[in-house]
Order: structure tokens, then sequence, then C-alpha cells
């Protein structure tokens, strides 16, 4: 096994492994909610453990595409599984852009049937200690997201921070009616579905850049630019292009070489400077290049996109 497959090997494992930590933490919190939701007459958080059974299905789905996208390429797949990931990131947006609306729409009916039963005081621990958990997993989870690179760690990150917002309308809903205000309960409930709808729809966002082949940041290919262009024999880098893959990213080079190059030198110099890309970034999964002489008055790059 090489060292760039031990180290993509490595980065799947830690991604499972937070994966696997939400979904056990979604499944206690699911329960609970639902538990001193219903004891406690609370309609908020009651739906608020329902929407911690959606997250659930949602770490479960993670867990599934992160398996699927682990795989390596093949016949079938000649670019790899990647892009599953992107794709898992995009349905997740969605997932959270329709909780926000099913939120909202809970929120205007409380609010037109007007005031309820007054909730127990038990409830407004349950959505301090949601709030506490999740934003706690949120963070942990965001910082595995970008050390990995990984579009599905980085969307249940958002799914985890977007119940802890929702956690804060419960919170503040269950607080007011036990004071006796049930009416804001709905009403904060509202404010938190717009909140979380902004998260949904900048993931959906980001997922649809990605699976439409978007550029990289100049800046990200500018430094692989510079990692190539300083191998011995590389002339000039007459282009780069780079598109992301789930957690990895591929990158087009075109090099400028001797044209009296001999066919075997240059192949040992394009080797070197794919091997030089994958030790500088961790992230590219494949270096794709094609050589051109330096300085050929009649060269012509030829693309119908």
């Amino acid at each position: 096994m090489t060292t760039v497959d031990i180290q993509r090997r490595e980065r799947f494992r830690q991604a499972e492994g937070i994966v696997r930590l939400g979904l056990a933490v979604n499944t206690l919190l699911m329960a609970g909610k639902l538990i001193v939701g219903r004891l406690g007459h609370s309609e908020a958080l009651f739906a608020d453990g329902i929407e911690s059974a959606c997250d659930l299905a949602i770490s479960a789905a993670s867990l599934a595409m992160l398996r699927f996208c682990w795989q390596p390429y093949d016949r079938r797949h000649p670019y790899g599984h990647g892009r599953a990931e992107n794709l898992g990131a995009f349905l997740v947006g969605l997932a959270i852009v329709a909780t926000s609306i099913w939120i909202l729409f809970n929120a205007a009916a409380g609010v037109a049937a007007g005031v309820g039963v007054r909730p127990h005081w038990t409830t407004v621990l349950a959505a301090a200690l949601t709030i506490a958990i999740k934003e706690g997993l949120a963070r942990r989870t965001f910082r595995h997201a970008n050390r990995l690179h990984s579009p599905v760690v980085s969307a249940l990150a958002h799914d985890h921070r977007k119940d802890a917002l929702t956690s804060i309308g419960t919170l503040a809903g269950c607080g007011a009616a036990v004071l006796g205000w049930p009416v804001f309960d709905p009403v904060f409930a509202g404010l938190t579905g717009l909140l979380i709808a902004h998260i949904g729809i900048e993931m959906v966002r980001n997922a649809t850049r990605d699976l439409i082949d978007a550029a990289l940041p100049e800046a990200h290919l500018q430094a692989l630019s510079s990692v190539a262009a300083a191998v011995d024999g590389v002339e000039h880098v007459h282009e780069i292009r780079g598109r992301r893959s789930g957690q990895s990213i591929i990158i087009d080079l075109k090099l400028d070489m001797d044209p009296d190059m001999t066919v075997k030198r240059s192949h040992e110099i394009a080797t070197l400077v794919k091997r030089n890309i994958f030790a500088a970034d961790a992230s590219v999964g494949d270096v794709m290049i094609h050589i051109n002489p330096h300085d050929d008055p009649n060269h012509i790059d030829l693309i119908r996109l």
C-alpha cells in the first residue's frame, strides 16, 4: 500500500468516526426530547425531537454515502467515487431547507391557534442541554471537516449547527411559555426557521458549485503551480485547472518543456511533478499532465468546451 493510499484510508477513517459520533448523539437526543416533550406538555420540544429523528436519518445516510465514497476508482468510475460526497452534501442541504419550511409552517399554525398548555420547566432544561451538546458537536465536526476537506462531514456539521439553532428557538419559546407567554413559543420557532433556511440554502449553493466543476480558489492553484514550476526540466507551467471531487481535488496541468527532450525524460519529469504535488497537498487525488514544446509558435490548445 502506498503512502497516498494510507493517507486516504486514514482520512476516511477519521471522517467515519465523527459521523458515527453524530449518529450516537442524535439517537440519544431524539429519545430524550420526544419523552420530555410529551411528558412536559411542550409541542415545541416534541417537534424538536421529531426533527432529531430526521437528523438521525441524515447521519445514517451520511455514513452510507461516506462508505461508498471510500471505494477507490474502478472501470465504471475512473475518476473515483468522491463526487458522491458532493451529492450527499447537496441532499443534506435540501433536507435542512425542507426542515426550515416545516418549522415555519408549524410556527405559523401555532400563532394562529393561540394560547396553549403551559409546559413543564424540565422542557427548558432539555432544550438548554440540547444547545450545549449540539453546538459542541458542531464545532468538533467543523474542525474535522476543515482538516479532511470532506463535503459530507461539512454538511453534517452544518446540520448539527442547525439543530443547535432550532433548540435556541425551542428554549426561548419554552421559557416564555413557562413564564406565562405561550405565544412566544411559535414566534421564536419561526425566527429560528429563517436562520435554518439560510444555512440550508448556503449548503445547497456550495455543493452545487462542486457538482458543476466550479474552479478552485486561485491561490490554491497558484501554490500547486509553483510546486510544478520548481521541478528541474519544467520550462513553464502553461496552464493549471482544478476541480473538487469529494475529499479530493483533481488537477489538470499543461507543462512547457524542451522540444528536443526524449519522451522517456519528459515522462520522468512529469512523474516527479506529480509526486511533488502529492507531497505538497494531501487533498490532491490525481494530476493529469499534458506536455507542450516550449516556445513553439505553432502550438494551439485544442478545446471544445
